[in-house]
């Protein structure tokens, strides 16, 4: 692992500045990739990219700035990257600032401010080293600025042409996969959580122990078109088996139901009816374990759990006690009412209703070997 601090001027940065839109941010004559494609838009606001320009023209320092060698004579930004750009931004004429009550663009200031400026030294850290070795540096220096999330630090080792094409997939807020996975999938794609999410689906699947694993094994791939395929075959089997789309089935994660439960059959129709069912059903208390509830029932007899259906009230669970004269209703042996738990005699999935007619005392034993508790 080799870590150097370097002195480098803004003029020496600036020289070969471009900034390509989705396709990257780049300077310092081609040699540094200040944002690479498809990465998160640019964050700060004019306040803060003022106060950038504002120190840098006062001379004061600005934090350390982390940059990683990705090949002979390249880098990549890891932390730094909105300090960069805003410097970066006031010299392209695409950002005008505030001093002294006066309006300033780059042109218009006074000689010796511009001589500052772009003279001014990034006290920059650059690091070379192996994967293991540069990403365990990155979440140890992960403290400063606009922190990077566990996938930003994962792209910033795992480059290549692999990445650059999942970036296209999964990185921006209009990509293809926010346009067709925004109604189920929570995550900012900007912030490289889609992305993330689609990784860990997909090592689930593929039985990775991680996503670093994963990344490492496909890094030197032409393309990403193995998790972009992956990741279509979950929305679009999400869209088969529940054809009715609800709002309480954003946020699940459909990436681990699907590699769970994707090799059954399922009737979509029986499905869509039994779904409008459970929303109606006032025994059930929480409407997002209805999806995996259907899709695990025939399988789990515990299943109905995913429901939070409606407990017996402590009144009623001390009549049914009071009833029974504190015996178990299934080995009839005598507990303290703390011992003993609430259960349905007609179970719940046999059309049983929370009610006190329907209440039962049993042993915490007997109810635990219940099958059918619900």
């Amino acid at each position: 692992m080799d870590i150097k601090l370097h002195n480098i001027k803004v003029k020496d940065i600036f020289d070969g500045f471009e900034d390509d839109g989705e396709d990257g941010v780049f300077a310092y004559g081609g040699k540094l990739t200040i944002r690479p494609p498809y990465q998160r838009e640019f964050v700060y606001d004019l306040k803060q990219q003022e106060a950038v320009i504002h120190t840098i023209l006062k001379g004061f320092p600005l934090n350390t700035m982390y940059w990683v060698k990705t090949g002979e004579d390249k880098y990549e930004i890891l932390d730094g990257q909105q300090r960069t750009l805003s410097a970066m931004s006031f010299l392209s004429h695409k950002l005008q600032i505030s001093l002294n009550g006066k309006s300033y663009y780059n042109d218009s200031l006074p000689d010796d401010l511009y001589d500052r400026l772009m003279n001014y030294e990034f006290m920059v850290y650059i690091c070379s080293g192996t994967e293991s070795e540069k990403l365990e540096w990155f979440e140890v220096v992960n403290v400063a600025g606009e922190e990077l999330t566990p996938q930003e630090l994962r792209n910033s080792v795992y480059t290549g042409a692999w990445l650059s094409d999942a970036k296209r997939h999964f990185s921006k807020r209009t990509c293809a996969a926010k346009g067709l996975s925004d109604r189920y999938i929570n995550g900012d794609p900007n912030r490289q959580e889609l992305l993330e999410k689609a990784l860990q689906g997909i090592c689930e699947h593929q039985g990775y122990n991680s996503i670093t694993d994963y990344m490492a094994a496909h890094k030197s791939d032409a393309d990403a078109d193995e998790l972009w395929q992956y990741f279509q075959d979950v929305i679009h089997w999400v869209e088969k088996i529940f054809p009715k789309y609800y709002s309480d089935m954003k946020g699940l994660d459909w990436c681990h139901l699907y590699n769970k439960y994707h090799d059954k059959s399922y009737n979509s129709t029986q499905m869509d009816a039994e779904v409008k069912r459970l929303h109606e059903d006032e025994e059930v208390q929480k409407n997002k374990g209805i999806y995996e509830y259907l899709l695990s029932r025939d399988e789990d007899p515990f299943a109905a759990k995913l429901l939070s259906l409606r407990s017996f009230t402590e009144r009623d669970k001390q009549a049914a006690y009071s009833k029974q004269g504190g015996t178990c209703a299934l080995c009839k042996r005598v507990f303290a009412y703390a011992e003993m738990a609430g259960d349905h005699i007609k179970p719940w999935s046999k059309g049983g209703q929370t009610v006190l007619e329907n209440c039962q005392m049993l042993c915490k034993d007997c109810n635990s070997k219940k099958s059918d508790m619900y």
